[in-house]
Formats: structure tokens, C-alpha cells, sequence
């Protein structure tokens, strides 16, 4: 038992360094980011502005559509800001004492709707768990983003399963797909910012979901099979109630 225990903490060591590299490169990008955010920002809101000038004066009716979709591009460019923002794992929020089932169960409905948009099922497994120090927008943002990439990386019928659980002297959130294996080479990138398997992702959704858990002082950890894919949510008890 005790040889299990070392084995279990050198993979637990090895993943929090992968983590910390995340982090690392996660938090340059959002101080980039917050950096260049206004310079950008203020242009493109004139710009858009003009756009529906322009649609609202309708003398150039043959131009409406071209100007729809610029708006619509400008939309996804301060999108894409507003994401990128959120990726400092230092940023300060608000935690009060509240527990993770609850926030659960008031998505839950949420969470099975959108999976009946991909002819898919979710199973939710709660066990008792103490409350924790959460930010409960942030959470909701954590909890439907990994809910989505499991929906979307699964076939048609497959069958989404959101856990949580107690370890050793943490609470676990496990989201698990049944979708394809994921390459060891694709996982080593997987929540760096701006990578995606997505022909129209921004890869930001990852990132942001591991800065908010940084922010709750807490752990992801990714495991594949052919099965599918897991991501494993760890809030350390102890350095919550700090």
C-alpha cells in the first residue's frame, strides 16, 4: 500500500508540473492580452458603430449582408477578447462557502438539454461532499464548458456522466465523455490558449477552465482511453480554508 501511495503521488507530481506549465503560459497570454485589450477594443467598437450607421440608413440595400457579417465578425473578435481576459489565474474573485452538488443540480437541466441537442444522455453521481470556497459563475463557466466538449466529442447516443466525490483530502468533480481516445501528443497541448481540434475553436474555452480552477486553488488532471475522456477536478480541503 504504501508502494501504491509513492507511485500515486510521482503521477501526482508529474501532472501538477504539466499543470503549472499550463498556468504559465495561460497567464502570458492574459497579460498580453489585457495589454493590447483596450488599443484593440476602442477601434473596433467605432467601427462597428459605423457598421449599423450605415445598415439603419438602407442606402446601400445591397450592401445589408456585407454588413451583417462584419458586425457579426467584430462580435466574435471582442468575444475572443473577453475570453482571452479571463485566462490570468491571479485575477481576485469572490468566493463565499457554498456547495458543488447545488451548483450541479441547478445546471443539471441545462446540462440535459444541451445534450439532447446531440442525441446524447447525461448520468449525474453526487455523493456527500463539504461545502467550498466557490465562485459560483465561475464554476457554472467551468462546469458547461468541459459539459460541452464532452457532448461534442461524443457519438450520436452516447451517454455524458458528471461526478463528484471525495479522495483523500479532496472533492473531485469528474466529467467524463465516451468519446475517442485522445493522442498523448494532443493532451500535452490540450488547455494551452489558441490550440484547438475545432475547425472554428479559439482553444480559450480550456484555458479559461484552468484558470477559474487556479483561481479555487484547485487541480486539473485529463485521463484518455478508448473509452473516453475524463477531466478530474480536484479542490484541496486545506488550501480552500486558507
Amino acid at each position: 500500500m504504501t508502494m501504491k501511495r509513492m507511485m500515486e503521488e510521482q503521477v501526482e507530481h508529474n501532472d501538477a508540473i504539466k499543470h503549472n506549465k499550463h498556468l504559465e503560459k495561460i497567464k502570458l497570454t492574459g497579460e498580453l492580452t489585457a495589454g493590447i485589450a483596450h488599443e484593440i477594443r476602442n477601434p473596433m467598437t467605432t467601427v462597428r458603430g459605423l457598421l449599423q450607421f450605415l445598415m439603419k440608413k438602407r442606402e446601400h440595400p445591397d450592401l445589408e449582408t456585407d454588413f451583417g457579417i462584419m458586425i457579426k465578425e467584430l462580435d466574435r473578435v471582442n468575444f475572443i477578447i473577453t475570453e482571452a481576459l479571463l485566462l490570468d489565474p491571479t485575477i481576485v474573485v469572490n468566493l463565499k462557502l457554498q456547495n458543488l452538488n447545488v451548483i450541479l443540480k441547478e445546471l443539471s437541466s441545462q446540462i440535459i438539454a444541451k445534450a439532447r441537442d446531440f442525441n446524447s444522455d447525461v448520468a449525474f453521481e453526487m455523493c456527500v461532499i463539504p461545502d467550498l470556497f466557490l465562485n459560483k459563475q465561475e464554476i457554472s463557466k467551468l462546469i458547461l464548458q468541459l459539459s460541452q466538449n464532452g457532448l461534442e466529442a461524443m457519438p450520436t447516443g452516447g451517454v455524458l456522466t458528471i461526478k463528484t466525490f471525495m479522495q483523500h483530502r479532496e472533492i473531485v468533480l469528474a466529467i467524463q465523455d465516451q468519446g475517442m481516445f485522445i493522442k498523448p501528443e494532443v493532451l500535452e497541448r490540450m488547455g494551452t490558449p489558441f490550440f484547438s481540434t475545432k475547425d472554428q475553436g479559439t482553444g480559450l474555452g480550456l484555458a479559461v477552465c484552468y484558470s477559474i480552477a487556479a483561481r479555487h486553488h484547485a487541480f486539473i488532471q485529463v485521463e484518455s482511453a478508448p473509452t473516453g475522456t475524463t477531466f478530474l477536478i480536484y479542490f484541496p480541503l486545506g488550501r480552500q480554508m486558507k
